[in-house]
């Protein structure tokens, strides 16, 4: 099967690449190699990919038309992973525009791309925070999520409704993945796991928000990637019971599916520390702060409807994933 995997240079997007191309997929990786962190990680995680012969790689930014155009016609692929956005929620608040770029503009390319080369099924990374504001736990997609609090939330949100009118259009089979706070060997460096134990190794103090009062579903990225590619090969499909009078945001009678991808287990903050000092060997120093603009407090994913769509059942344990991640950091950073 020919897969096209935006963001391929991504932490995930490397991730779900070699899977696909270890079960014999022949991948097309597109990545525009910003510089919203580090390069060299990004590059370093190409050359993960580059061992498969079967992985082509083009660097594109997919909130240019033309050349997205361009290259959708020439490799049509079969179907398509959509991982490339603006990530992070307090980095929207710095820089909006970069948001509207990639994760507006860029999705549009996306499903004109899947729709004008006939692309059986488009499989979409959105996230838990679009639930925003919503307090019952845990988070289930049948749930309204009409208030989100960072824009980076807004633009993923946005990102289903347009998913939506396609799949109503077009008959394009969309799905969009909810993923829950993902860590892992190649994380980015603005995540949670990567900021802690740079600190914690290099002995400075970490920040910590609201006090550490928060709880977050971390999910090992192995398991997402296993769902993600399970998704993949389960076509979206018209819901037969859907009822236009008490409409379900989770499905559609057009072939739409939305998903929570997590582990279904959140963990206190001050928790996930805890791990990571056992698994460094070495404590941390905190910087205990207010409740940043635009997060949340917790986050709770409900993986029921995934579990009976593909079978989706995360199986990796916090420490044994932490002790992951952190052997993965000692051997890369040479720590």
């Amino acid at each position: 099967m020919r897969i096209l995997v935006t963001g391929a240079a991504g932490f995930i997007g490397m991730h779900t690449a070699q899977r696909l191309l270890a079960r014999g997929d022949e991948v097309f990786g597109v990545d525009n190699l910003n510089d919203y962190y580090d390069v060299r990680l990004k590059q370093d995680r190409l050359r993960q990919l580059e061992a498969y012969p079967q992985f082509h790689f083009q660097k594109l930014d997919i909130a240019d038309v033309e050349a997205m155009q361009r290259y959708f016609a020439e490799i049509k692929p079969h179907r398509v992973i959509h991982l490339a956005a603006q990530a992070g929620v307090r980095y929207s608040l710095k820089n909006p525009h970069a948001y509207a770029q990639s994760n507006l503009v860029g999705f549009v390319n996306i499903l004109e791309g899947c729709r004008q080369n006939q692309v059986e099924h488009l499989v979409y990374a959105s996230t838990s925070s679009v639930y925003g504001a919503n307090t019952k736990m845990p988070f289930s997609e049948h749930d309204n999520v009409d208030h989100p609090v960072s824009l980076y939330a807004a633009t993923k949100k946005a990102n289903e409704a347009m998913a939506h009118s396609y799949s109503h259009l077009y008959g394009l089979p969309t799905t969009g993945l909810r993923f829950f706070t993902v860590y892992g060997p190649w994380g980015r460096p603005d995540m949670s796991a990567y900021l802690f134990a740079n600190a914690i190794l290099e002995g400075r103090p970490i920040d910590v928000f609201n006090e550490g009062k928060m709880r977050r579903d971390f999910t090992y990225v192995d398991d997402i990637v296993t769902g993600v590619v399970a998704t993949v090969d389960n076509i979206a499909a018209s819901d037969p019971s859907f009822d236009l009078a008490a409409p379900d945001p989770a499905s559609s009678y057009a072939p739409y599916r939305i998903y929570n991808i997590g582990n279904n287990e959140p963990v206190e903050l001050m928790s996930f520390i805890e791990c990571l000092e056992k698994a460094i060997g070495k404590k941390a120093v905190f910087n205990m702060l207010p409740m940043q603009a635009g997060d949340v407090v917790a986050t709770y994913a409900d993986v029921q409807a995934l579990k009976q769509a593909v079978g989706f059942a995360p199986s990796t344990p916090l420490e044994v994933g932490i002790e992951r991640f952190v052997d993965w950091y000692r051997s890369y950073t040479k720590a």
